[in-house]
């Protein structure tokens, strides 16, 4: 059986906005297709404003913090935004 639709949408990007910060620049996850396969990307806050106009994004809720305990991913669950934010083991 064959598919005529591909399995990710490429024309579809999405934002999620991590953090706006003081010295200027903007932390958010950029992703085409799939909102949870990410890169996690630092702009100034214009370009940062200009990207997201020009890729016709879909702006993604905030990640909802997830409990401090372990979980079955062993410590490995983590992003850029946490390292430069807090001491791992």
């Amino acid at each position: 059986m064959k598919n005529s639709e591909p399995a990710v949408d490429l024309n579809r990007k999405f934002v999620r906005l991590i953090e706006r910060r003081p010295d200027g620049f903007v932390e958010f996850e950029f992703a085409i297709g799939d909102p949870e396969l990410f890169a996690e990307m630092l702009l100034p806050s214009e370009a940062y404003e200009s990207f997201c106009q020009s890729n016709h994004v879909v702006f993604l809720e905030p990640r909802v913090e997830e409990s401090k305990g372990e979980d079955e991913s062993g410590g490995w669950n983590w992003n850029l935004h946490q390292a430069t934010h807090q001491r791992f083991r």
